[in-house]
């Protein structure tokens, strides 16, 4: 069990490093708004990760 949240962990990661990578790659007029999007996806991820885990928490040890 702990492989697989391991894992989770780990593929959240790698999504969320590389959407901030990828987010800095836009064309000139699009870069104005990147730092704001960037921003909006990392919340997004953020409270996407919390939720996930708080769910795993609860299936696990409920």
């Amino acid at each position: 069990m702990k492989l697989y949240i391991t894992l989770i962990i780990i593929i959240g990661i790698i999504a969320l490093v590389s959407t901030i990578l990828l987010g800095g790659k836009s064309d000139a007029d699009y870069s104005k708004a990147t730092r704001k999007n960037v921003t909006t996806l990392t919340f997004i991820y953020v409270v996407v990760i919390l939720g996930a885990l708080i769910a795993l928490t609860i299936f696990i040890f409920v």
